[in-house]
């Protein structure tokens, strides 16, 4: 865990009042999910992307299921900044576990899926859900394994009801 402590402590070097409204940004765009239930009822909505749509939603659910109320719960780790509390904050401490990054594994999910069903739209939403997990240990409240995880999970998710949902289609 050293190693993890000093990667989040070289990006606190890195703060200041841009880069600071930026991260806040991100990391709440990505927030509980929303931005990515809402470009995936958008896709449900279009008749070209609405089985995109029906995949992202899926993918979304079934990584909650397993990153969040399962996952967290079973490796309970604490977040960085409940460990180091003298860190200052920008957003809400959270209140549940660490490991994974939900805001990760939900970005990642939908994005995967994405890109497996457009290259050119996924593309762009690999970058944006990058920028949303980055953010996550800028703003000090993920370790990068938890992000790192968050990344396979999704993943790992969206590829895999990608699978499944074009087989029986």
């Amino acid at each position: 865990m050293a190693w993890e402590f000093d990667w989040l402590y070289g990006l606190q070097e890195l703060h200041g009042p841009l880069l600071d409204e930026i991260m806040v940004c991100l990391s709440a765009l990505g927030n509980a999910g929303i931005f990515w239930m809402i470009l995936s009822l958008v896709f449900l909505a279009m008749k070209k992307y609405r089985k995109t749509g029906i995949q992202m939603l899926i993918t979304i659910a079934v990584a909650f299921i397993l990153a969040n109320l399962i996952i967290k719960n079973l490796v309970a780790r604490d977040r960085p900044c409940w460990i180091d509390p003298e860190v200052e904050l920008l957003i809400k401490n959270p209140k549940d576990y660490s490991f994974p990054s939900g805001h990760t594994v939900n970005g990642f999910a939908a994005a995967v899926t994405l890109l497996c069903n457009d290259r050119m739209l996924g593309i762009p939403a690999v970058i944006l859900a990058s920028a949303i997990a980055f953010s996550r240990m800028y703003l000090f409240v993920h370790f990068p394994t938890d992000v790192f995880a968050g990344v396979i999970v999704g993943s790992v998710c969206g590829m895999l009801v990608h699978y499944v949902y074009s087989r029986k289609a």
